[in-house]
Parts: C-alpha cells; structure tokens; sequence
C-alpha cells in the first residue's frame, strides 16, 4: 500500500535499498602495454588472431578474399576494461577489486593457491582465514583469448557496499593464462550478466541479490565518466537498486532485451553523418560494461573506419589524424525508434605517448555470432556518454542523458 501510494504521489518508486559502489577508472592494459613498447609482442603472442585481421583490412567489404573465422566465444577478453570497485569475501572480511562487468555472469577471485605470475600481484582469497567459507570441491573453467582460466568452486559471504548476501557461489583461480592479468589493475571480475553466460554452477552475484530480497527494484545503473586528453579521471559509480536522478537528466529511455544471456538489444540502424550506411535492417548489440570500445563484424567495422577516416595500423589499431577531429562525421546509433549520435571528440581515444598525442578509432572489429547473427559491442566509449540502467524485473536496458 505505501508503495502504491508513492507511485500515485510521485508517478514513479524510488529505492530505498541503494547500494552505491564508487568506481575508479584505470588504464587499460592496452594503454600500459602501449606505453611501455610491449604491445605489438604481446598481441603476436597472445592475439595472432589480430595481425590476420588487419591484413583483412587490406580487403574491401565484400571481398571474396575475406574469410573470417567467426566464433561463438563469451566476451572473455579485458585488456580495453577501464573501471573497477570493491567487493569482500568470508569472515572477516577480505576485500578485493573487481571488474563489474555486464559482458559475463561469474564472479572469480585469485586463490592463496594460484600458481601463476599474475596471482603474485594480486591479492589472494584465503580460504582457511574465514569462518564462514564453504567448499564445493568443483573445478571450472573460463575461456579467455590468452588461454583459460581455472580454478575451484566455493562458498563465502560476499559484501558490496553495506549489503551482505550469504553463502555466495565464487570462482578461486588457481591458474591464471598468459600475462594479460599480470598488467591488470584488478584482482578479479563480478559478472553481472544473466544466469544462462555463467560458467561457474549456481547463482550469480545479482540472481542472489534477488533471491534474497534485499532490493525493493531489480535494477542496476552505471553512471561512467571518460578519461581526458591530459590523462584525468574523475570516479564513476554503480547503483545497485535503482537510479540516481543527480546523474542524469530528462527521461529513461527503454530498449528490451532481445535474449536473457548478455544484456542484448536490438540496433535498428547505424548512420555516418546521417546517412544510414551500417545495419540498415537491423543488428544485434551486447550492453557490455567490461569492454571499452565499440565493437562490431569486421566488414561493417572497416566500412565504418573508411567513413571516419581512419587508418589501421600494422596491428589492428586504427588511428586518425587529432587536427582534423572537428572535421570527421558523427555516428548516430538508433536504439528503440531514439536516435544516438556520438561527436568524433566522443568516439575518438586520444592517449599520449611520450610527449606526442596519438588519435585512436573508438570503434574495433569482434567476431561474435548468436542465433539473430553478428554482435555489435556497446562498450565504454558508448556508455561514458550517457546514464546506463539494467532492469532484470522488465527485461530492459535504459539510457538517459548524463549532466554535466
């Protein structure tokens, strides 16, 4: 009845179980592995996949020379993720940092017992410390492009901001692949993904939030910020409950979910300087927190870059000239009949390296297939630029514009 009275007072509810999650922006592996010369190794080593695909840039779209080998793999691949917060494990508690990612659904932490060079900078979960823990015994697997990540099942209390879930399914790697995690700045991943992408048996972190009803809304919201020229951040934040009005102005605007595994919504159409040159009859796209960038199929992605004016490097970056940036088109996505669009100050990475700024293309190529076809990836560079609400109860994903 109190809630029925609100929603006659006020026309919408408003939480009051809000947990806010204060997030920092670090930079990516790709930036530091950029920074320090080791990039181009790294990807021959661990992304050969990469120079394959920029000598398939040479091709136009179309081409019958271009064969992609299209895969089905879960968005597994964090060297572009750029935010993270905390969480704790067992009693007392043991605090870690997490990527909170809507890309995946399993939540996994460094074991005291990881044996790789990764885990040695990172903080361990240490079982045999904490009263409350509980064994499962079952090991799991994670797919990564470096490799696969292994470890073992448990069962802890888990704490995020003041809330307390109990007995929490959780991942402890015990192996961790490649050095892609030795450069990250985290020391696991909180999916926030449906049920159907965990690869960790039972509940993910959110579904036990619900299950235990400790939200009056199943909703949660992401308000990013972006990384100026000069390297300054200012902090982001996830509401776990609801929305914060003092984020954002005017009114949510809704998309459905088109299938409950990632947050995937319809794409009606993708135009360049208004005119409709990308998914004309519709595409497919994953609301995904854990990637920076704006992914989408290799042909459409190199379409795109030739509109905007952008060159693809020896490995499979793509870079445009910072003096012409006022020059170069808007992309206008439309999601749900409500026209998107992103200035080039707004898709395009500046980043310095030593005292010169390199201009990098905020769009990149992603073989993903799902049963509607090809995926386009709504990364960072989208979700920085507006406010990010994802409604379990009605199956939705909303976008409001950000104040400034």
């Amino acid at each position: 009845m109190q809630r029925l009275l609100l929603l006659l007072l006020f026309g919408t509810w408003t939480s009051t179980a809000l947990i806010r999650i204060p997030l920092k922006q670090m930079y990516t592996i790709r930036n530091q592995l950029r920074a320090s010369g080791l990039l181009e190794e790294f990807l021959r080593e661990h992304h050969p996949d990469t120079f394959s695909r920029s000598f398939v840039q040479c091709f136009p779209p179309g081409s019958p020379s271009m064969q992609l080998d299209r895969s089905r793999e879960k968005i597994y691949n964090f060297m572009d993720a750029q935010f993270y917060g905390e969480i704790s494990l067992g009693t007392p508690a043991q605090n870690f940092s997490v990527i909170f990612d809507t890309g995946s659904a399993d939540l996994w932490v460094p074991s005291s017992y990881c044996v790789s060079q990764a885990c040695a900078t990172h903080r361990h979960f240490k079982a045999f410390e904490s009263t409350s823990f509980e064994q499962d015994g079952r090991s799991f697997g994670i797919h990564y492009g470096s490799g696969q990540l292994l470890g073992v099942m448990a069962r802890d209390t888990f704490t995020i901001g003041n809330m307390t879930i109990e007995k929490q399914e959780f991942g402890e790697s015990v192996y961790e692949p490649g050095s892609t995690f030795v450069f990250a700045k985290f020391d696991g991943v909180l999916g926030l993904g449906y049920p159907a992408l965990a690869e960790i048996p039972g509940n993910p972190v959110f579904d036990n939030i619900i299950a235990q009803n400790k939200l009056d809304q199943a909703v949660f919201s992401f308000h990013l910020t972006k990384r100026s020229a000069d390297g300054a951040t200012s902090d982001g934040e996830l509401l776990i409950g609801g929305t914060d009005k003092d984020f954002y102005t005017g009114e949510i605007h809704w998309i459905p979910v088109t299938a409950r595994s990632y947050w995937q919504i319809k794409i009606d159409r993708i135009a360049v300087q208004g005119t409709s040159s990308l998914c004309q009859k519709g595409c497919q796209a994953i609301v995904d927190t854990g990637t920076s960038l704006i992914g989408g199929p290799p042909s459409e992605i190199l379409t795109l870059q030739q509109l905007i004016g952008a060159s693809p490097t020896s490995i499979g970056e793509f870079v445009l000239d910072c003096a012409r940036l006022s020059s170069l088109p808007h992309v206008t996505f439309v999601l749900n009949g409500k026209e998107y669009t992103m200035t080039p100050q707004q898709y395009v990475q500046k980043e310095m390296l030593g005292d010169k700024t390199l201009c990098f293309s905020g769009f990149q190529p992603v073989d993903i297939m799902a049963a509607e076809g090809p995926l386009w990836i709504l990364g960072d560079v989208f979700l920085t630029k507006h406010y990010s609400v994802f409604d379990r109860e009605h199956d939705r994903v909303g976008f409001a514009s950000l104040k400034h």
